[in-house]
C-alpha cells in the first residue's frame, strides 16, 4: 500500500490519538489536528506534521491541509474525529451546548469534507471517515442533540458516498459505542456524568480508543475496489 498522506482531526486524545500511533506504525506521514497542539507535540511521531486548529474554523483548517500537502503530497485519507458530546435533556440545557455541538460534529465534518474532496474526486483516488457513533443509529436519554449530530453524521456520509462511489472515492462511518476517552468530560451536569461513568462499571466496561483505531485501519487497509460504508462496534456487553 502507498504511504500516502493521511489527515486526523481531534488526535491529541482518544480514538484520534489511538489512531495516529497505529497508522504512524504502518509508516504513513500524518497531519495531526486538535486545539491541544503540545498533546500532538509530546507524541513524537516522525513523518508528523502537527498543527493548532479548530475544526470550525475552516481557514484555518485549509491553511493547515495545504502545508502537509505541501510537504507530504494528496491527502490519501481524511479521518473526522474530533467531536463533541454534551449531554442534557432539552428542556434544561444552554442552547448555546446545542449549538457547538453541530458546529463540531456537523459543520466541522463538513469542512474537512469540503476542503479535500474536490482533489480526491480529480485524482480518482481517496478516502473519508467519518468518526460517528451508536447514537446516530438510535437514541439515549438525555442524548437528544447529540444523537441528532450523529444521526446527520450517518446521513450524509452515505449520501456523499453515493454522490462520489464513481469516483472511486470510498467514505466510511464507524459508530462505537461507549469508549473510555475524555468525551464525557465535556457534559456540564454531574448528575448525568455520574449516571454514565456507573452504567459502564454495571456493564463491566466499555470499549478502549485502540478497538476504534483497529477498526478504522481494518477499513482504510481494503484494497481500493473495496468498501466498508459502515462499521458499528460495541463493548459485547453493551445491550443498547
Amino acid at each position: 500500500m502507498e504511504k500516502e498522506l493521511i489527515v486526523i482531526t481531534g488526535a491529541s486524545s482518544g480514538i484520534g490519538k489511538a489512531t495516529a500511533l497505529l497508522l504512524a506504525k504502518q509508516g504513513h506521514p500524518l497531519l495531526l489536528l486538535a486545539r491541544r497542539i503540545e498533546k500532538l507535540q509530546e507524541l513524537k511521531l516522525e513523518n508528523t506534521l502537527c498543527e493548532k486548529v479548530d475544526v470550525t474554523d475552516r481557514e484555518t483548517f485549509r491553511v493547515a491541509i495545504e502545508k502537509a500537502e505541501q510537504k507530504f503530497g494528496a491527502t490519501g485519507c481524511l479521518i473526522n474525529n474530533a467531536g463533541v458530546m454534551l449531554l442534557g435533556s432539552v428542556e434544561e440545557q444552554n442552547p448555546q451546548e446545542w449549538q457547538k455541538m453541530f458546529d463540531v460534529n456537523l459543520m466541522g465534518v463538513l469542512n474537512g469534507i469540503h476542503l479535500v474532496l474536490k482533489s480526491m474526486i480529480e485524482r480518482r483516488h481517496g478516502m473519508i471517515v467519518n468518526v460517528s457513533s451508536i447514537a446516530g443509529r438510535k437514541t439515549f436519554l438525555s442524548h437528544a442533540v447529540y444523537c441528532a449530530t450523529k444521526f446527520g453524521v450517518h446521513a450524509m456520509s452515505e449520501n456523499i458516498r453515493e454522490e462520489t462511489a464513481k469516483y472511486g472515492i470510498r467514505m466510511v462511518t464507524i459508530a462505537p459505542g461507549a469508549v473510555e476517552t475524555e468525551l464525557l468530560s465535556h457534559t456540564t451536569s454531574k448528575e448525568i456524568k455520574d449516571g454514565y461513568e456507573s452504567w459502564k462499571k454495571d456493564m463491566g466496561g466499555v470499549l478502549v480508543p485502540e478497538d476504534v483505531a483497529r477498526a478504522i485501519w481494518f477499513a482504510y487497509s481494503q484494497p481500493p475496489h473495496v468498501c466498508i460504508r459502515e462499521i458499528v462496534l460495541a463493548a459485547t456487553a453493551q445491550e443498547p
